[in-house]
């Protein structure tokens, strides 16, 4: 399990991801609010402006500060240490 850092010290396992996505478009806010309706919404933007949106595999939504792109990166990046880790041994 690797955990992916997602803004100001919060961290999600990258196993569990299924879409990053832009809090821009209307379905994805029907989405949030769904989620917020439920009690699936994670917060984890600290009170700064949403940028990303992390749809989960458990049905949980989680709302973060930065790009969708960095976090995309930072999930990239952490599937090729894995795999040079698995190749190493």
């Amino acid at each position: 399990m690797r955990l992916i850092n997602i803004g100001y010290g919060n961290m999600i396992s990258s196993s569990r991801i299924i879409a990053i996505v832009s809090p821009d478009a209307a379905p994805v806010k029907r989405m949030v609010q769904n989620a917020r309706d439920k009690g699936l919404l994670i917060d984890a933007s600290c009170g700064r402006k949403t940028k990303a949106v992390i749809v989960t595999d458990s049905d949980h939504i989680v709302l973060s500060a930065i790009q969708p792109e960095t976090v995309a990166h930072r999930v990239n990046e952490s599937a090729s240490n894995e795999e040079e880790n698995a190749n190493e041994k």
